[in-house]
């Protein structure tokens, strides 16, 4: 199995146990305080949680979230892939994550190939829930791929190779990035990539 990490991800994402240890009760209050019977949707997921500050792309000094792809993960049939999308927190301090990350393919020039990933469609089940990420750990979002080959040239065509993705965490206008070598449309057209809300845990089949 291989893990395409992000340029951010080759930093050493280790934690100290004591700072894990502290934050699992930072976590666990989350959770109970944005269970079904406290929280009714968005705003009050976000109020339950308001002494957490979202997670932010780690490229910046400030950031706190790195992405990679577990490419080695992918499963789908009938021209779907599904692969999990991996947010670490490299930070030493927790944060939140609420909703649907954005996601486009970048070319090795630097340019967006086709129209970003849709949300929810094809890319995972599920309402969006306020996920904690407590310090070293990892939560996922599920990325549907669909094979660029199935739609005709004059939608798709020509066919490039992704360098990488670009992912804004949900609700950033600052965006990382994950290596990540799939087929692309060259311009906007179909909407071949989906992407599903953010989940919590590590969502790969080994954890």
């Amino acid at each position: 199995m291989k893990y395409h990490l992000s340029r951010t991800g080759r930093r050493a994402i280790g934690v100290m146990a004591g700072t894990a240890v502290a934050a699992l009760a930072i976590t666990g209050a989350a959770f109970a305080a944005t269970s079904p019977a406290a929280s009714a949707g968005k705003t009050a997921a976000r109020v339950a949680s308001a002494a957490i500050p979202e997670c932010t792309a780690a490229l910046g000094q400030n950031g706190n979230v790195s992405v990679w792809v577990a490419d080695g993960q992918g499963n789908g049939t009938a021209g779907t892939t599904y692969y999990p999308l991996e947010f670490t927190n490299l930070s030493g301090h927790t944060c939140s994550m609420y909703g649907f990350p954005g996601v486009s393919a970048i070319s090795r020039t630097g340019k967006q190939l086709g129209s970003p990933a849709s949300w929810g469609s094809g890319g995972g089940s599920g309402t969006p829930r306020t996920v904690i990420v407590a310090p070293g750990a990892t939560v996922h979002a599920i990325l549907a791929y669909h094979d660029v080959g199935a739609y005709s040239p004059s939608a798709c065509h020509p066919v490039n190779t992704t360098f990488e993705l670009r992912v804004y965490p949900p609700d950033q206008r600052g965006a990382t990035f994950a290596f990540f070598d799939l087929e692309a449309c060259s311009h906007a057209g179909p909407t071949y990539m989906s992407v599903g809300p953010v989940k919590p845990g590590v969502g790969t089949i080994n954890g």
